[in-house]
């Protein structure tokens, strides 16, 4: 909702605020005040091409600014938080500044949250935050994809079981063009399929031919530098051997001989202390470790031994091998044993596509019978809820000084899309036996107006927007058209905001809030006029008396006062 409009400099507005609220907010004034600029300034608000020439005469630019209050989570908050707006939180809402400058020299610039933006981020907002309806700025409800979506949720409202057949419409539709695009892959890249299951193929049997095993390469590598130094490691060994056992020595200096004598000289005195008879047993386990060390040396340069010359040989041309292998496949033969494993099954994929091409044509034809069935649901439905809006809208019409009007939904077969096979048209039938033709096109700015305004008031709980704002609404009509526009305005007004620019007093007997604006006329040094406006909310009193000038031009008769009374008092009934 807007709260206020602060406009500076605008046509003949010098420096004025709009305080609006909630409900049906008009404004008036005599012919030439300036009331339209106060639906040039929401224009400038909602992104609209900047005119120079509505920059006020004499001032460098003009500026259009207001304050909203938006609920939590609403998309134009978060678009606006992108944008880098600061956004001002509190319990349950938000809210944000939007604010435009049009320079003399026809530049422009936006802000959003108190952030320099693009105007097309005013753009966007707008779309979701404002619907103007005015001479030239029918923007809701002309786009088929937003008349399409405005059908089908006043659908869903007055048709149940509308958005279970929607959704199970789309279901089968996903599916159909993900084997759609998968058939169409298949077929136009065989030949790349192809090629890639011939590399796959000999890759595979190179591998093959290898035939590597786990880790290999890393069994190998540490093969490789034992046999490269077994000369080193055999007079290692043996020489530890003999260090333990020097059986050549003949003088009893080996280790495990002088383990054995330690040992026999604690048990010799074991029994005196218990405490050397453990150390006893410990030095005992030595010598038991040390034979058998010293066997398993024997059994090492033995089998060095039998390490025969071409064993190294061997090993290094196994290595070459599996090298190759890790420098086109993988890091590591593992790594190249993992990707034989998932090239294996690509393969089977690509040497698999005749089977596939022929499961995918059987799911297509079968998902196409689905579809059609879901898709002529959809647009049965689609059809009771068009003909129900029509004829709401119609009556509307009729109620609206256009007796003979009727809104067409036009509903024809389209290419599948994932919003269902139709293509939907509002055309609007301005008289009997005349063709129906597209919103906005052969119809007069208040008639197109009210057409919308019908519009709006049947769709009012179904597709809404927080901010209606309609100028020329009440173009060419009186009496009572005239009241039953104010009775409608008021009815839209229950459930969003409603700003509506009149000079009807039976609409602006409706009004929650009344906005006068009022025109002077400045004389400066020369003698020359400068023409200013003023804009301010009425009071109960002023309310009256500007109701009479309404309706007589005489704010100051007694006659026309108690008929302003007497209308506000109808409105009040009419609007309850």
């Amino acid at each position: 909702m807007i709260e206020e409009i602060r406009i500076r400099d605008l046509g003949v507005i010098s420096e004025s605020t709009l305080p609006l609220g909630p409900g049906l907010s008009v404004v008036s004034g005599e012919t030439g005040a300036g009331k339209t600029m106060v639906v040039t300034a929401v224009g400038l608000l909602l992104g609209n091409r900047a005119d120079a020439g509505a920059v006020r005469n004499g001032a460098k630019s003009a500026s259009a600014e207001a304050t909203l209050t938006l609920p939590a989570g609403h998309a134009a908050l978060k678009r606006a938080q992108e944008a880098g707006a600061d956004v001002d939180e509190f319990d349950g809402g938000a809210q944000l500044i939007l604010a435009r400058t049009v320079s003399a020299d026809g530049r422009s610039r936006a802000h959003v949250g108190g952030r320099s933006a693009p105007i097309g981020v005013l753009t966007e907002l707008g779309e979701t935050l404002v619907a103007v309806h005015g001479q030239s700025d029918q923007i809701r409800l002309k786009n088929p994809a937003a008349q399409r979506e405005a059908l089908d949720k006043f659908a869903a409202e007055a048709q149940k079981s509308f958005p279970s057949a929607m959704a199970s419409y789309s279901g089968v539709f996903g599916r159909w063009k993900a084997a759609q695009a998968e058939l169409e892959l298949l077929r136009t890249s065989s030949r790349e399929r192809l090629r890639e299951a011939e590399s796959l193929t000999a890759a595979l049997a190179e591998i093959d031919v290898v035939s590597p095993l786990p880790a290999e390469d890393e069994v190998l590598k540490a093969e490789a530098v034992k046999l490269g130094n077994v000369e080193e490691l055999r007079r290692a060994s043996l020489g530890a051997h003999e260090a333990l056992i020097a059986e050549d020595y003949g003088d009893g200096q080996d280790a495990v001989t002088l383990v054995d004598t330690a040992k026999r000289l604690l048990e010799g005195v074991a029994d005196a202390d218990d405490e050397l008879a453990e150390t006893a047993k410990r030095v005992s386990e030595v010598g038991y470790l040390l034979a058998d060390i010293a066997r398993d040396l024997v059994g090492y340069a033995t089998s060095l031994d039998s390490e025969g010359p071409g064993r190294l040989s061997e090993v290094e041309d196994r290595r070459g091998e599996l090298a190759v292998l890790v420098r086109k496949y993988a890091p590591n033969i593992d790594g190249v044993l993992l990707w034989a494993e998932q090239a294996r099954v690509r393969l089977n994929e690509l040497t698999d596509d005749s089977g596939r091409i022929e499961k995918l044509e059987t799911e297509l034809a079968g998902s196409l019978v689905e579809l059609a069935a879901r898709a002529a649901e959809v647009t049965k439905l689609r059809r009771a809820a068009a003909e129900k809006l029509s004829r709401q809208v119609s009556a509307e019409l009729k109620a609206l000084a256009m007796p003979d009007a009727k809104l067409v939904i036009e509903i024809t077969p389209a290419e599948r899309g994932i919003h269902g096979a139709d293509d939907i048209a509002f055309l609007l039938q301005p008289h009997a036996g005349s063709l129906p033709r597209p919103l906005g096109k052969g119809a007069s700015g208040g008639e197109l107006s009210r057409v919308m305004l019908a519009l709006e008031v049947v769709l009012a709980t179904v597709d809404p927007v927080p901010t209606f704002v309609f100028d020329e609404v009440d173009s060419g009509v009186g009496g009572k058209a005239a009241v039953e526009i104010g009775r409608r305005l008021a009815m839209l007004a229950r459930h969003v905001q409603v700003l509506v620019v009149t000079h009807l007093p039976q609409v602006a007997a409706f009004a929650d809030q009344h906005i006068l604006v009022t025109k002077s006329s400045v004389s400066k040094n020369s003698g020359a006029g400068i023409t200013t406006s003023n804009v301010r909310l009425l009071n109960d009193e002023e309310r009256v008396r500007e109701l009479a000038r309404m309706l007589a031009g005489q704010e100051d008769s007694a006659t026309a006062q108690a008929h302003a009374k007497e209308l506000l008092a109808d409105a009040r009934r009419g609007a309850a």
